[in-house]
């Protein structure tokens, strides 16, 4: 029976949530298709493209931590409402960016808008999903993440040479302006769709609800190494691991998806062709990622699942500056995107383990907030080096350094959270 309310709770839930992500992803990477062309009309340099792209994530950070309180206190519906209208708007504005401040400025109000929006849905599945089901719900989830750049990729391509010239408008200017659109009515929709807690939903019946909230009560007793009080959370040592952990994998996951369809446009292709093939990563990653999530929860193991494939990712971002033909580099590409992936869901178990009540909204935001500097830095340090040097290959060996830094670090940590949980249950049995 607990099988059977698992899965009506996430055929309720996941759906709607993959696919607000979905668009979530797609406005915040879109910037890299529409760099094909904008970064020529509006006189954007490598260095400012790559600066400004990770401009997004010092406004994500500024907000980060509030946003994900605010959602703790008033609830997912009219937080993840407020958020997807504002960030569809602010994304939409970036058509009419006219140089590289304007740019620069977008993108720092967009990174504020979306603040808390991943964050917040991390926290909000901990209501509805115990601790050992969590890292095929979350994997689940965040698939909506590689599948929206495999369709993103060609379809904001399709659409920039589609819609080149309409109303006067370039094709990336309506990219921003038609992949926008969704994330608004999607984030009307919100206030329809989403339930705040177990206890108030209708759609279960009394008995599901009952027996919910029981599972739920029962997962969050059932594990005494949580931190309750947000002081705790943003003073213990293990959330500021798991931040500079989480850094790593940012930095992977958007020096290449920020910068993914000017390595494969550098290879000569069209912008139509760019797409297509920009997708073919994610496309790998989507699959890998599902099925590492469930092997995760089959073993009842996180450490390893986030190091071995974060390690992975590294040595395969090596490669890919080192294999000079297109297909071993798409190739190479394509396996550190698929680590980078298959790491991701598994490693947001952890903290949601150690966390609970508003220490898990502060702490899994803060946790979200170190990362993102990574979303800064990869795309900037991308940016800078092919300024420098006019190629990507000592970028890509710079971000492999710091994920492989990052898979060490979690096993690391992994380590010292193991012997301290045995020093403690020592302790109590003493």
């Amino acid at each position: 029976m607990a099988d059977a309310l698992t899965g009506k709770v996430a055929r309720r839930l996941l759906p709607f949530l993959m696919l607000c992500y979905f668009f979530a992803y797609l406005d915040r990477v879109n910037v890299g298709f529409a760099a094909l062309t904008m970064n020529r009309d509006i006189g954007l340099s490598a260095t400012a493209y790559g600066f400004g792209a990770g401009l997004f994530f010092l406004g994500y950070v500024a907000f980060e931590v509030p946003s994900n309180l605010i959602l703790e206190r008033v609830g997912a519906r009219i937080s993840i409402a407020r958020i997807m209208v504002t960030w569809s708007l602010i994304s939409a504005s970036t058509a009419f960016v006219v140089g590289e401040w304007s740019f620069y400025l977008v993108r720092v109000l967009l990174g504020l808008a979306e603040a808390g929006f991943f964050p917040g849905i991390i926290l909000y599945l901990t209501y509805w999903f115990p601790a050992a089901q969590r890292a095929g719900i979350v994997g689940t989830f965040m698939m909506a993440v590689p599948l929206s750049a495999a369709i993103g990729a060609p379809l904001s391509t399709l659409v920039m040479s589609g819609t080149d010239g309409w109303l006067g408008l370039s094709g990336w200017q309506w990219l921003y302006i038609l992949e926008a659109a969704p994330s608004l009515v999607l984030g009307l929709a919100t206030l329809f769709v989403l339930t705040d807690r177990p206890e108030r939903a209708d759609w279960l019946t009394a008995e599901e609800r009952a027996r919910l909230v029981a599972r739920m009560a029962e997962d969050h007793r059932s594990r005494p190494d949580r931190t309750a009080h947000l002081g705790s959370a943003l003073r213990d040592p293990r959330v500021l691991g798991l931040g500079l952990v989480y850094f790593g994998l940012s930095t992977g996951l958007y020096a290449v998806g920020l910068w993914l369809p000017q390595i494969v446009s550098g290879f000569g292709f069209t912008t139509t062709a760019t797409g297509f093939v920009t997708a073919i990563p994610y496309i790998v990653s989507a699959a890998g990622m599902f099925a590492w999530t469930r092997r995760s929860d089959r073993k009842g193991e996180r450490v390893r699942h986030v190091a071995l494939p974060t390690v992975a990712a590294g040595l395969a971002l090596i490669a890919a500056s080192q294999v000079g033909t297109p297909l071993l580099t798409i190739v190479a590409l394509s396996a550190a995107a698929l680590g980078v992936f298959a790491a991701l869901p598994t490693f947001w178990t952890l903290p949601t383990r150690l966390l609970t009540g508003t220490a898990a909204a502060g702490g899994i935001a803060l946790i979200n907030a170190l990362g993102s500097l990574g979303g800064f830095a990869g795309p900037a340090l991308m940016g800078w080096v092919r300024d420098a040097t006019g190629r990507f290959d000592d970028g890509l060996t710079a971000v492999a350094v710091v994920l492989i830094l990052a898979g060490l670090a979690i096993l690391r940590l992994g380590r010292d959270s193991n012997r301290d949980m045995a020093s403690s249950g020592a302790a109590e049995n003493a």
